[in-house]
């Protein structure tokens, strides 16, 4: 071969193996299809099971996700227990005794190291069950792009700081999603994931007795419920029409200054962010699509690949 027609042969192949790798590196809905052809539905049927057990798992399921993808991205790192040598991110502040759903996880895991042993990792998982869970609960579907690697290892410092309260203001809302990529009409559709799902007292007593911008009769049933000091533990619904099914209702809630949380109402508080809410709580098809899109845009937060990370065996534990 003359140098001239090597040089060329040596660019086509660096280039071909270029495309090779980014395409390899793309998250794909068809990421298992050959390797575990059953590993979409065994997960649906998982998250069901546990839905038809107790309906608020849907919630905890679609939580769950967002706080993995929150901290360093969606690698199942929330799912890691603590050790004596390590530290997670389950005994964080937004987390601790708050966010749910490991041991639907852990059933589904099983099930899927006995269809295909070491293929289907926890951060898919994970993402998969949020999508499952809206689905069932009446919401949208969306195609979950797959082949998340799990990380091997956990941040609580970042777990106490990236996830924002629910006694965030408007502007720290936007701050912490725009951390992670997010615009201001991802977060306001996201937001309305709370049209599903329970709080407990701790996460809205604040509002009940200090803000203004609320309900008189909302407020004053909420504080007969949830005192100044004791209760911490008493849930109440986000959404008070339709806790446990998916639908615009927040919104509308939202309109009538009956957001539960401090959070929820700053979406409506008299700025510019307000006008997204009221299309939402007039159009439902517009709210499923754009929470569609900006949960496909969430579940694509700095994914761990290629040489990075593992399959976890356990989802609990770094092989």
């Amino acid at each position: 071969m003359a140098p001239r027609d090597m040089l060329d042969f040596f660019v086509i192949l660096v280039v071909a193996t270029s495309v090779i790798a980014t395409a390899s590196c793309k998250l794909s809905p068809s990421y298992y299809q050959s390797t575990c052809p059953k590993a979409l539905a065994i997960v649906r049927a998982g998250v069901a099971k546990a839905i038809k057990n107790e309906t608020r798992m849907g919630a905890s399921l679609l939580r769950l996700h967002f706080h993995d993808c929150f901290v360093n991205g969606c690698d199942a790192s929330i799912l890691l227990d603590d050790t004596p040598s390590f530290v997670g991110e389950k005994t964080a502040a937004p987390n601790n005794n708050s966010v749910r759903g490991f041991e639907v996880i852990d059933a589904i895991k099983a099930r899927l190291e006995k269809a295909c042993p070491g293929v289907v990792s926890c951060a898919d998982i994970v993402a998969l069950a949020a999508r499952d869970s809206v689905v069932y609960l009446g919401g949208p579907s969306w195609n979950v792009g797959l082949g998340r690697n799990d990380s091997t290892t956990a941040s609580r410092s970042l777990a106490n700081t990236s996830i924002p309260p629910p006694t965030s203001n408007l502007s720290a809302l936007i701050t912490s999603f725009s951390a992670q990529g997010l615009s201001v009409k991802n977060m306001v559709a996201l937001s309305g994931s709370h049209t599903i799902g329970l709080a407990r007292c701790t996460s809205f007593r604040g509002r009940i007795y200090n803000d203004s911008n609320i309900d008189a009769t909302f407020a004053q049933k909420l504080r007969m419920k949830c005192p100044k000091s004791g209760n911490d533990n008493v849930l109440q619904r986000l959404d008070i029409q339709t806790p446990t099914h998916f639908d615009n209702f927040y919104f509308n809630n939202l309109l009538q200054k009956k957001g539960l949380l401090h959070s929820d109402q700053e979406l409506f508080n008299g700025s510019s962010v307000g006008s997204l809410v009221k299309t939402y709580a007039c159009d439902s098809g517009a709210f499923f699509k754009d929470f569609a899109k900006a949960m496909i845009k969430m579940s694509k937060i700095k994914p761990a690949k290629g040489s990075n990370g593992q399959i976890r065996k356990n989802c609990r534990k770094v092989n």
